[in-house]
């Protein structure tokens, strides 16, 4: 232990892979965060966190770094700005944010501000998404783009937006949208901007790669673009169509893919103007992949390419497919969302407990004992290297065939608990030399997730990591602290709701995926803290309730670079998490009344001589606190109220 640095914790939690460049580990075994990447000024995750909780918040907490999300957006711009002047585009890029990715009003309002100098957009994919793009964004020159199934009230309010100065692209998602948008459009005297979105036969890869294709949920194929020509033609509204659209799903691990959807989407939009549509946009939608394990490969939880690259190919297939016919280049548009936002948050949890195979160093049975522990108890003396498959074969069997003569009555409780002990002692010496060897028997690959302990940790896996119960999503996940330490146990995480689903037993590796998590064992008395990366997309909105634990704390911090002496950081945001009455509200139960069904069933006992005066108070104080307090444990010595 003494000669571990914390350059292998680097390595063993590879973050300099997916971390880099604003994640790292300092000297003194802390996470820090670098939120301004390579321009310096550095936050350390573990102060940042015992500061917070000074001031009153109760973890868990979801820090989200305003600096960060800034960076995202210069360094996505920068690099098409970089494309286009190498390649000498004639068109400019302008992105815009799906609102969808991460709705919450800070985040979405930061980066209507950091988009500002870029003419940074939103996309809004529902009418409550369009109302907040329309009181947000007032960066002139910036785009709304507007997808999503639409209604006429939705494409009346997108019409009228241009009243007031703002740019509203409608994309044709159905071609039942065409004949509401030339209805508003007669009926408001507006002309509006409409694109189309094309359901392209080249598909995406990884989870969302079947939901793109011929059998897409959204988009128009070729015939239905040829039918909304020729209906704008009709309505002399062609020369609205300014815009095509497409998406091949989102986190597309692999540029290859990405390279072949270009080249037909090229096609459409050449193809549209030559028809006489005066084509203006291009929006090669999302699917900017970010790397959650640090492997740079086409696994679906990294990517095979960087940003730069991804913005040299869309420059270079737009150009060349319009040089090729000779129209007029486009302006590039991209729906980024997960690229732009998640590395901005981070939660954070404490460890509340752990268990694991009770393991002891195992004794010789007597011969008055039973021969199954003889078996056992020999099987452990004389595993090897070279017969670890056929010892935990044996292990394994001795173990059923007690857990049978127990049912039976042939076995004392005693005799199986050594049983149980004498075969978690075989395993652990076995799990040890199977780590030794280069290849894994079948019958052995799950030995590790078996004998790895259980970490409780204070949060929802449904509230906080949604897409990882759902679809398998890796999340970074390591301490934040005690790296300078090894970490020698292993162990998978169950957080405080009461489901078997409540866990994270897959972890990123570079191999593939791995079942334990290298983590330190608890000491007593000192709280373990541990974090989740790169969670900033989409998880917040898709969190649910289940066992009704609410959203977490949130805290928003931006380097100080004014006093970095004193304090490096400044907290300009705190959303207080759900407490309970809110979250019970939220399943129509009314505070008061709860108080006092309560405070009747009390005075019931109290007359009936089931509890004491004293008694009724403390459970009528103590569900009185509840009720105002916040949904995950406070394990924790007390601190002051919040003072943020």
């Amino acid at each position: 232990m003494q000669d571990w640095t914390v350059e292998d914790s680097c390595e063993l939690y590879q973050i300099q892979g997916w971390g880099k460049p604003y994640f790292t580990i300092n000297s003194a075994g802390h996470v820090a965060v670098a939120p301004r990447a390579d321009k310096g000024g550095q936050i350390d995750l573990f102060e940042l966190v015992e500061d917070i909780r000074q001031r009153g918040l109760s973890l868990p907490l979801l820090l989200r770094f305003s600096d960060i999300l800034a960076d995202r957006i210069a360094r996505l711009n920068r690099c098409f700005n970089q494309a286009i002047v190498e390649y000498e585009y004639a068109g400019v890029y302008k992105g815009v944010y799906p609102i969808k990715v991460n709705q919450q009003r800070h985040v979405v309002e930061e980066l209507v501000e950091y988009g500002r100098a870029y003419q940074f957009g939103l996309e809004a994919g529902s009418k409550p998404e369009l109302l907040i793009a329309l009181a947000t964004l007032k960066t002139p020159g910036a785009l709304i783009v507007c997808n999503g199934y639409k209604d006429s009230e939705y494409i009346e309010t997108a019409l009228l937006a241009q009243r007031l100065g703002q740019t509203p692209i409608i994309v044709l998602e159905r071609f039942q949208e065409l004949s509401l948008v030339i209805e508003a459009a007669r009926k408001l005297n507006i002309q509006p901007i409409l694109g189309v979105r094309a359901k392209l036969t080249a598909r995406g890869i990884g989870r969302w790669g079947d939901s793109t294709g011929d059998r897409a949920k959204f988009g128009l194929s070729a015939s239905e673009i040829m039918e909304v020509v020729e209906g704008l033609k009709r309505a002399d509204l062609l020369p609205s169509l300014q815009l095509l659209h497409f998406h091949i799903g989102s986190q597309i691990s692999a540029i290859s893919v990405i390279k072949a959807a270009l080249r037909e989407a090229a096609q459409f939009f050449v193809e549209l103007g030559s028809m006489g549509a005066p084509m203006q946009y291009l929006d090669v939608g999302g699917g900017l992949a970010i790397d959650y394990d640090g492997s740079k490969t086409n696994f679906r939880a990294s990517k095979n390419y960087n940003t730069q690259e991804y913005a040299y190919d869309v420059v270079n297939a737009i150009q060349a497919a319009c040089k090729a016919k000779g129209v007029p280049v486009p302006t590039l548009i991209s729906e980024s969302g997960r690229a732009i936002a998640s590395h901005q948050s981070i939660l954070i949890f404490d460890v509340v407990g752990t268990s694991g195979p009770n393991i002891a160093i195992p004794s010789p049975p007597t011969k008055n004992e039973h021969q199954i522990l003889q078996n056992l108890y020999e099987t452990y003396t004389q595993i090897t290297r070279e017969n670890v498959q056929e010892a935990y074969n044996d292990a394994s069997q001795f173990k059923e065939e007690a857990a049978s003569l127990f049912a039976l009555g042939y076995l004392s409780l005693e005799d199986r608990a050594r049983v149980e002990s004498l075969y978690w002692g075989c395993c652990e010496r076995i799990l040890g030399l199977v780590r030794e060897l280069d290849y894994i028997p079948d019958d052995l690959a799950d030995l590790e997730q078996m004998m790895a302990s259980v970490y409780y940790c204070n949060f929802s896996v449904f509230q906080s990591a949604p897409d990882h119960w759902a679809i398998d999503q890796l999340f970074p996940i390591m301490p934040i602290h005690r790296l300078d330490e090894e970490p020698t146990a292993r162990g998978t995480l169950a957080d405080v709701t009461c489901d078997s689903d409540g866990k994270i037993d897959q972890f990123i590796d570079l191999r593939d995926v791995k079942s334990a998590l290298e983590l330190h064992p608890l000491k007593p008395d000192e709280p373990y803290y541990m974090a989740m990366f790169l969670n900033g997309a989409y998880q917040e909105i898709l969190g649910d309730m289940h066992n009704l634990f609410g959203d977490t704390n949130a805290v928003h911090i931006h380097l100080n670079s004014q006093q970095p002496e004193e304090q490096g950081y400044l907290i300009e945001h705190v959303v207080k998490g759900d407490s309970m009455t809110e979250v019970l509200k939220y399943v129509q139960y009314d505070h008061e009344a709860l108080l006092e069904s309560i405070r009747r069933e009390t005075e019931q006992a109290l007359r009936e001589k089931r509890i004491t005066l004293s008694e009724s108070r403390l459970l009528l104080r103590h569900y009185e606190r509840i009720l105002s307090g916040y949904t995950y444990l406070t394990n924790h010595p007390k601190t002051e109220p919040a003072l943020l």
